[in-house]
């Protein structure tokens, strides 16, 4: 027995290596429970970690909600666009009936000194609205009894912002107009506005028009007898369709299709800058490009100022029936035409 004790003890490990078993026992680190923590730490790495297929199905959910999420807050950012432009149009209102309050008359389309069809000097509404669009300094800055496109009215290059769609596509500066043969002119600020002249058969560039704007016009409410609720004043022609500005209509200067009109060598003469018909609403079937028709760059339709200083959204108008023909009827001021089709 003693010497099998003694073999026993002989075979018993020496050295370094009881001791070390000795210290992991007192430290809680036997083989076993290193073995465990070792697996529970193996365990944890895998429960944080995402396989190849998890990210790409992560990737695909965002994808769809940001497809689906995004149409509405670019229809919630075009209807608070659409809320601006119709607020810069009852400012534009609450001026005409200012000016009209001032000097009993509306401003003319455009003021010509010289025999039709010269334009000069071709003032325009917009500018002589002016002091009532908060615009005073500006407004004698210019010096009306010169011609728009003078050298010493450089004025006209200033950028109105009242006069710009917050939803169109504008030049942040003036740009330079040019005569047919694409000579300059003058360099003017853009604008996204014009003013009618009638209906269908006043033409924007003629020497009169059966509505309350156009050349040397001087209308008064009480010549308004379609009722001043009926009858349109000024609305969008967005400067990305056609190049208009505020100042009026310099000599010789030509209108421009903007970069985004189908129709990109169309071209009109200088009252069309300012100045268009009720005819069409957003049209880009028209080989004239639809340069004297309202236009807008709003989800299908315009925002339309109206004489009693009201503002409505009119839907577009590109085919030819009843809605078209009583959209004429609102460009007139006293034909005393139905204006039964059009919802506004």
């Amino acid at each position: 027995m003693q010497a099998s004790a003694s073999l026993g003890r002989i075979r018993e490990p020496s050295g370094t290596v009881p001791i070390l078993r000795c210290l992991g026992r007192k430290m809680g680190l036997s083989p076993s429970s290193r073995r465990a923590k070792s697996g529970r730490k193996r365990n944890c790495r895998g429960c944080h970690a995402f396989t190849l297929v998890e990210v790409l199905v992560v990737i695909a959910i965002v994808a769809v909600l940001v497809a689906l999420l995004l149409p509405a807050v670019q229809a919630a950012r075009e209807s608070a666009r659409r809320t601006q432009c119709a607020n810069n149009l009852k400012q534009i209102g609450i001026a005409c009936l200012n000016y009209h309050d001032s000097f009993r008359i509306f401003p003319s389309g455009y003021i010509a000194s010289k025999p039709y069809p010269v334009t000069t000097p071709g003032w325009g509404w917009a500018a002589l609205l002016l002091p009532m669009m908060e615009q005073r300094n500006l407004h004698q800055a210019i010096e009306f009894q010169l011609p728009i496109e003078h050298p010493s009215n450089t004025a006209v290059s200033t950028i109105v912002s009242g006069y710009l769609c917050p939803s169109d596509e504008v030049n942040a500066e003036s740009f330079l107009l040019t005569d047919p043969n694409g000579d300059p002119v003058v360099r003017a600020a853009p604008a996204s506005y014009a003013a009618s002249v009638g209906d269908d058969s006043s033409e924007a560039d003629a020497k009169i028009g059966n509505g309350v704007f156009y050349r040397n016009s001087a209308t008064r409410l009480a010549q308004i007898s379609d009722g001043t609720s009926h009858t349109t004043l000024i609305g969008d022609r967005a400067w990305a369709l056609t190049n208009g500005i505020w100042a009026g209509a310099p000599q010789a200067a030509m209108t421009r299709a903007g970069s985004q009109n189908p129709w990109p060598n169309a071209t009109a003469s200088a009252p069309v800058l300012t100045l268009v018909h009720n005819n069409w609403i957003n049209i880009l079937t028209d080989s004239d490009g639809g340069l004297d028709d309202f236009s807008s760059l709003h989800v299908e339709g315009v925002n339309l100022l109206f004489a009693d200083g009201s503002v409505h959204f009119i839907h577009s108008i590109v085919t030819d029936g009843p809605e078209r023909r009583a959209f004429w009827a609102l460009g007139t001021r006293s034909a005393g035409d139905l204006i039964d089709g059009v919802e506004y």
